[in-house]
């Protein structure tokens, strides 16, 4: 399947310290410098409009540039969300939890409209997973590894907010598929099939570990 959008696959990002600002910037760079931006926030547990975090976010892309930030809710009518995503240069996933954001993204029919999407997407952590054919997510107090399924809008397996104590459980399942590991602040950049990286990447396959090139 060829889809038209390209892919900012963020591994994490502290919104308050801007700890991963030269990828946003990069994006917008890339959607034209003063790019208009509908933003997703639906990995939420809850639906609480967490309205200073929205300021904050807003705040901040308007400062990187962007003209408009428009949040869409996930009780918005299938026509106001297929209308923001549409009429928007950049739609942004924000972070959460992937199955949940996933489930929300196919209820409200958005994995449709993204497929045809020819702008940017930027996803991150679970915005990031959500887009993948497969993420895999580590449970914080369990350590238990979990596979889930995701959009398939990049064709690659993918762990966020990696860090060097999830090597072993990476190690082993790399025997079996490739593994893409980001951290938080830095970002794979995908379309069609294509990768480059920002920041620094890891590749896990046949139960090695690789740096992926990255540039500052």
């Amino acid at each position: 399947l060829c889809f038209m959008a390209r892919l900012y696959l963020l591994g994490g990002e502290n919104v308050t310290r801007r700890s991963a600002q030269r990828v946003n910037e990069a994006a917008l760079k890339d959607a034209g410098g003063s790019p208009s931006i509908t933003v997703l926030p639906w990995a939420r547990a809850s639906f609480d409009k967490a309205y200073r975090g929205r300021i904050r976010f807003s705040t901040y892309l308007t400062s990187l540039g962007a003209s408009r930030v428009n949040f869409l809710d996930f009780s918005d009518s299938e026509e106001t969300i297929a209308q923001g995503v549409c009429q928007s240069d950049i739609v942004y996933l924000t972070g959460g939890l992937v199955i949940a954001l996933v489930e929300r993204l196919r209820k409200a029919k958005v994995d449709l409209i993204l497929e045809k999407f020819s702008g940017i997407i930027v996803g991150r952590s679970a915005g990031a997973l959500a887009l993948c054919q497969s993420a895999i997510t580590t449970g914080r107090r369990t350590k238990k590894v979990h596979m889930i399924c995701g959009l398939g809008l990049a064709n690659i397996v993918l762990k966020a907010h990696y860090k060097l104590k999830h090597d072993r459980s990476l190690l082993a399942l790399s025997k079996t598929q490739r593994i893409y590991a980001v951290p938080a602040g830095s970002a794979l950049i995908y379309e069609n099939g294509v990768i480059s990286i920002l920041g620094e990447a890891f590749l896990f396959e046949n139960g090695e570990k690789k740096l992926l090139e990255s540039f500052s």
